[in-house]
């Protein structure tokens, strides 16, 4: 049994595998193949033209697979390995032999470049240090300020408690849109959410589907209703963004790139996991502040679980040893679901690929984000292995 605050927790973090708030409880994974349609502004997005950054992006269809026996050893990360997996398979994407062009393709040293990190399972099972750490020092000799990256996610406490702290990241700010004050409280004097003050409400997802939560669980969702306003931070703080999200499961799903952006980016997500979870996943990425500013997947492979997923479960952790590299979201998440779908059936936990564990990506393709067809992403493997006498 878990306590009612975890409980409730893991829901607003955005655990698939959690059960809805409504009676009777159902399994979120058996709704996401359901047929059941719920209204949804996803039409709005058609106001807005793309841009040349614009999912999927430089290279659609196109991902980069980096293998390196070394970068993990005893649970410790190899900063050094990690380091040379971004290098090696951003150059591969982009076909540059210098790095520093490499990223200068993306990003500029008069942007503000976001780093959307996955901390909800501390420092076993979150975005690692060691890999954002990388990708810092690579902007810098590329020409980024350190005072224009932001590391962010949902929540301050999380970031906190995965190592994403000023300490450690002296010189780059640490953002997040629920905030927790130096004594505890997600509340300020004046009996209102910091996490208000953090929201965007002229941009938002609304669907068919009311938000209710009792007073422990509001704080971890900012407000109720039918909408979901998206985090100031991706709509007005920053310029671009790089997904840095962790090679995680979620029963027969994965939540890789897509759901790293979506559920951390928006409001009001307890109400979207009974039917609208693969929706969710799909559609708010469609939103300009996230279509059109995500320039860069790199998928933290190094460590990542296959079953009791999202969450941290010890005896589900495997070492991949792989960064996934992409423009391409969707198809940067159906290779990772494919290793993870692997190494799933290699531990009999399923016995063979489940269609509704890719809806969110077939949906994500229907609205241009990506590549999904399996057969038609290219998909380049390197192997940085460890060669003995």
């Amino acid at each position: 049994m878990i306590s009612r605050r975890k409980f409730f927790k893991s829901l607003a973090l955005g655990g698939i595998a959690a059960t809805v708030l409504q009676p009777p409880l159902k399994s979120v994974l058996a709704q996401m193949g359901t047929d059941d349609k719920v209204a949804t502004n996803i039409k709005d997005v058609e106001k807005y033209p793309r841009n040349k950054y614009s999912m999927p992006g430089r290279f659609p269809g196109k991902v980069v697979q980096v293998y390196n026996d070394k970068c993990i050893a005893d649970n410790k990360f190899n900063g050094s390995e990690i380091d040379k997996m971004v290098n090696d398979g951003l150059l591969k994407l982009t076909g540059e032999t210098d790095i520093n062009k490499a990223w200068q393709g993306f990003v500029l040293p008069t942007e503000i470049i976001g780093l959307k990190v996955n901390p909800i399972a501390g420092v076993a099972l979150s975005t690692s240090v060691e890999i954002v750490t990388a990708v810092i020092r690579q902007l810098e000799n590329a020409g980024i300020p350190r005072k224009n990256i932001v590391i962010w996610d949902r929540r301050s406490a999380d970031l906190n408690d995965a190592g994403f702290t000023e300490g450690k990241f002296p010189g780059i700010k640490i953002a997040a849109t629920e905030i927790k004050d130096k004594a505890g409280s997600y509340y300020n004097k004046e009996g209102k959410l910091y996490g208000e003050e953090m929201i965007d409400k002229e941009w938002y997802y609304w669907a068919d589907v009311d938000g209710k939560y009792d007073a422990e669980t509001l704080p971890y969702m900012v407000n109720e209703g039918k909408f979901s306003y998206f985090s100031s931070i991706c709509t007005k703080q920053v310029d671009k963004i790089i997904n840095i999200p962790v090679m995680k499961n979620a029963g027969s799903s994965v939540t890789l790139c897509l759901k790293n952006l979506a559920f951390g980016s928006i409001t009001n997500t307890g109400r979207l996991h009974q039917k609208l979870w693969s929706e969710t996943c799909a559609e708010v990425c469609a939103f300009p502040p996230l279509r059109d500013k995500v320039v860069l997947n790199i998928v933290d492979g190094v460590k990542g679980c296959f079953n009791g997923g999202p969450e941290a479960k010890p005896e589900f952790i495997t070492e991949y040893k792989t960064v996934l590299i992409g423009t391409d979201p969707v198809a940067v998440d159906r290779i990772g679901y494919e290793i993870i779908l692997k190494k799933r059936i290699e531990e009999n936990i399923q016995k063979a690929d489940t269609p509704k564990g890719r809806k969110f990506l077939g949906l994500a393709q229907d609205l241009k984000l990506g590549v999904a067809d399996l057969e038609k992403i290219k998909l380049t493997r390197i192997n940085q292995i460890t060669i003995t006498d």
